[in-house]
């Protein structure tokens, strides 16, 4: 499991030499020169509610780095972008080994947030509606983090089990981008019109 605005104080490390930060004004007439091929690397329901026009979806739990390069033409390079810009440079760090192939990797500074600022356009679905599928593992893992606290504090100091098992989560979650609570919730029928998840990455 993995939480949004936690990491955002903590920035994943990527050696610089594997990729290129790029602003949301210079990546959107790269790519509308055919110079850039715009990866989305956010979950289905985020994608499916607000996407930049044109942009592949390759959600991070499900990331590869050959899908990414099957869609780029010769003398293209890729560029990822995400919400605020923490899982795309996860991406890009997943997607070291592009270098090789000579396809340059690029990475959207601030994300989608900060494609908005700049007053760039998006397209929306007002017909998906509801809380992201993030949001609601940041809820679920909030609840019952609080929950165990309490219950270890003032009933049995056992109960630290629960709060233990999620911090174990959120561990294995940050080391694999994937987790099993955001997989189950991407299955409850209010999810699957917009498309599930797969993660509950802590990132952007």
């Amino acid at each position: 499991m993995q939480s949004t605005a936690a990491a955002e104080s903590a920035p994943t490390t990527v050696p610089a030499s594997t990729f290129v930060e790029i602003a949301p004004r210079e990546l959107q007439a790269r790519v509308a020169r055919g110079e850039l091929v715009l990866v989305d690397v956010r979950e289905p329901d985020e994608h499916a509610r607000e996407r930049i026009a044109g942009a592949r979806l390759l959600p991070l739990s499900r990331f590869n780095a050959d899908a990414a390069a099957s869609w780029v033409s010769p003398g293209q390079g890729v560029a990822f972008h995400c919400r605020g810009g923490r899982r795309s440079l996860d991406a890009c760090r997943m997607a070291s080994s592009l270098a090789a192939r000579g396809i340059v990797v690029h990475n959207m500074t601030g994300g989608i947030d900060a494609w908005k600022k700049d007053a760039l356009p998006v397209e929306l679905d007002t017909k998906v509606s509801g809380i992201s599928i993030m949001r609601q593992v940041q809820l679920v893992v909030g609840v019952l983090a609080l929950t165990g606290s309490a219950l270890a504090l003032f009933v049995d100091p056992r109960f630290v089990a629960i709060p233990a098992f999620l911090g174990a989560g959120l561990t294995f979650a940050g080391a694999t981008g994937t987790c099993a609570l955001a997989s189950l919730l991407g299955l409850m029928p209010w999810n699957r019109a917009a498309g599930g998840a797969k993660s509950c990455s802590t990132g952007t």
